[in-house]
């Protein structure tokens, strides 16, 4: 798919492209944060008519949502590529002793030489977390590495 970019002086960014359907769509990535949704109609390609607008927050909210299972097919395809890495996930369990802890305290990289690339809660999805991130109960640890260094992430978060 071919995005077009269009600067716009004062205002930001416009990305324009054509979706499967043949609609004509832009996205105005504003100086402040804030992003607007336009649409352009059949009969004046040129007249972009606003559809929505979206805070910062609200657009990674929105980033998230649309960019989790991406994420997941990447580490799939990734995986695929290099023979013996492989992608996993851990479920923390409420009666793990990391959950309400940063995950740098699990030293599961060191430990195992598997990372955790992501953290799912819910809707959201935290793209490479920090050390300094805090594990909660439920959470899904995306791992990338050796069925070996997975399962030990899997031990180390389930003690």
């Amino acid at each position: 798919m071919d995005v077009n970019e269009v600067l716009l002086p004062g205002v930001g960014l416009r990305y324009e492209f054509t979706n499967a359907e043949g609609h004509h769509i832009g996205i105005v990535a504003r100086r402040s944060g804030d992003f607007e949704v336009i649409g352009y109609p059949d009969d004046d390609p040129d007249e972009g008519r606003p559809l929505f607008r979206l805070t910062a927050a609200e657009a990674d909210t929105v980033a998230e949502i649309l960019g989790a299972p991406r994420i997941a097919e990447r580490f799939a395809d990734l995986t695929k590529e290099v023979p013996g890495l492989s992608a996993g996930q851990v479920v923390v369990p409420a009666a793990s002793s990391h959950a309400g802890h940063p995950l740098g305290h699990t030293r599961a990289r060191t430990r195992t030489g598997a990372s955790i690339v992501a953290i799912v809660r819910g809707d959201h999805v935290i793209a490479s977390p920090t050390p300094d991130a805090a594990l909660r109960a439920g959470d899904v640890l995306v791992v990338i590495g050796t069925h070996e260094g997975i399962n030990g992430v899997r031990e180390i978060i389930e003690s």
